[in-house]
């Protein structure tokens, strides 16, 4: 199948599986159809095993662990899906799902507590399940050559972004768009070690660190996956597509929060990537005395920085990190500048990106991707990269990083830790000493370093200049209304009050 025909193929079934929908919520829709995704690819890799078995003719089709030696799922008579196709048009379908997801989890005890079984809830009464087995049963993802290619892998990640873009504002608690993923992966190349994201989501950062080691000819067995999740559904959707991929990591026996709860309390991480909750309120009083908050307790109304020592913390001697933030955490005052001050003189901050608007399916404003090393090779110094320009409109409302765009910014981060053909380029990138950042009261803004670039050419729409600039306008509001209310505390706190 060429890369043509499976677009069209991708595109072919959301839409029809868009069109069932009725009147169901993406929200629960959407864990409806990636679990009969993932049923239909254990049914083809374990419908392949047998008929091969049955060929062999030594009777051996129903042994367990003739499948489990090989990584196979073990599927049971009245959970296939040659028998869910049977009783298709049954009145009672939803249940007969529901009871092949459970015999499922009972033999393989992996999946135990992460397949969706609510398929007979009344939320689904509305969805005609049997056409949606219609719509993938000749389909092969789950055979030999369907992994090769990873065909059902692509299809998974594909209605993930689908249903991200139409579930507005909780998309992004699952989904990080492929290009921001990729530039990040690109940047500090996971190739051999432990990989940690402590805000999951989906498991999209291990999908890609898979694939980088894969193109670059590397053995993905000398990967090991590390992760945790808060919300129980994305949780179960990071373990399928996990699975799906004979990917074998440890996110936890359940979903938990990472800051009262963390799993992994002694990993010791080589790469972690992640893209937790941005300006989200955190339970800090269970855990402020937690050795974590080396450089300072982040305050309760934001918990940016509490992610990035989280992170640190998970760090090994030589480790690196890649974490996107939202952009007021460059230049936030009061607790939250002390800790970034801290970093700064820790000389932990290799690098900060400044990323353009509209890459998240759910909202328009810009992020910033922070690298952070442990072992900096360019000692004393951090490097700037201003990509707000970069990157194409897809739609209205969707820009993309386009293979270029990615591979110009991990170039230029490249080029500077190798000191070999690494240049400042004014308006895009600028190496800053430790001095010049103390100078600009420690704030980390792209734009204070890197300057603007010299006859610079204004070719931009009015259009997409006027939705970046609402959007920046969007964001300084935001970040001007939470000083606000910050401020209007402290003097509550103190006696006075606005």
């Amino acid at each position: 199948m060429t890369e043509q025909e499976l677009k069209k193929l991708e595109d072919k079934l959301w839409a029809a599986a868009d069109k069932m929908r009725g009147a169901v919520s993406v929200s629960d829709y959407k864990f409806i159809v990636l679990g009969l995704i993932f049923l239909k690819y254990i049914s083809d890799s374990f419908e392949e095993k047998y008929k091969e078995l049955v060929e062999e003719g030594a009777g051996l089709e129903e042994e367990r662990d003739c499948y489990t030696a090989e990584n196979i799922f073990y599927v049971p008579k009245n959970a296939r899906w040659e028998y869910l196709v049977e009783h298709s048009k049954d009145t009672n379908i939803g249940e007969i799902i529901d009871d092949a997801l459970t015999l499922i989890e009972k033999e393989n005890t992996s999946l135990k507590n992460v397949l969706p079984k609510n398929y007979n809830s009344p939320t689904m009464r509305n969805v005609n399940l049997g056409e949606l087995l219609d719509l993938f049963t000749n389909i092969k993802v789950g055979t030999k050559e369907a992994k090769e290619k990873d065909l059902l892998g692509r299809i998974y990640e594909y209605f993930l972004g689908q249903f991200a873009k139409n579930e507005l504002q909780k998309g992004g608690e699952f989904y990080t768009p492929a290009c921001l993923v990729r530039t990040m992966v690109e940047c500090i190349e996971p190739f051999k070690g432990k990989v940690y994201d402590p805000a999951c989501g989906s498991g999209g950062m291990f999908v890609q660190s898979m694939k980088f080691v894969e193109e670059n000819q590397g053995n993905i067995y000398n990967i090991g996956i590390f992760g945790q999740e808060k919300n129980p559904t994305t949780w179960r959707l990071a373990k399928m597509n996990l699975a799906i991929r004979s990917m074998y990591g440890d996110l936890g026996k359940y979903a938990a929060d990472t800051f009262t709860e963390d799993l992994h309390k002694d990993l010791k991480a080589d790469y972690i990537l992640a893209n937790p909750p941005f300006n989200l309120e955190w339970d800090r009083d269970k855990v402020e005395n937690d050795p974590r908050w080396r450089y300072g307790l982040a305050p309760k109304n934001n918990a940016n920085y509490a992610w990035l020592q989280h992170m640190i913390s998970k760090l090994s001697q030589n480790g690196k990190m890649a974490c996107i933030l939202a952009n007021g955490s460059l230049s936030a005052g009061g607790q939250e500048g002390e800790i970034r001050k801290n970093l700064i003189e820790n000389d932990l901050v290799d690098c900060i990106l400044a990323m353009p608007t509209n890459l998240f399916y759910t909202v328009t404003v810009p992020c910033s991707i922070w690298i952070i090393n442990r072992n900096k090779k360019q000692k004393g110094k951090t490097l700037f990269i201003n990509a707000s320009n970069l990157g194409t409109m897809v739609t209205r409302r969707l820009r993309e990083l386009d293979e270029k765009d990615i591979k110009k910014i991990a170039g230029t981060y490249h080029a500077y830790q190798n000191d070999d053909s690494y240049e400042n380029v004014k308006g895009f990138c600028y190496s800053a000493t430790l001095d010049e950042i103390k100078s600009n009261d420690y704030v980390l803004t792209p734009g204070r370093y890197v300057g603007v670039e010299d006859n610079e050419e204004d070719d931009i729409p009015f259009e997409e200049k006027m939705s970046n600039i609402t959007s920046e306008l969007s964001t300084q509001f935001e970040e001007s209304h939470r000083l606000e209310e910050e401020i209007k505390k402290n003097l509550k706190a103190i006696g006075y009050e606005i």
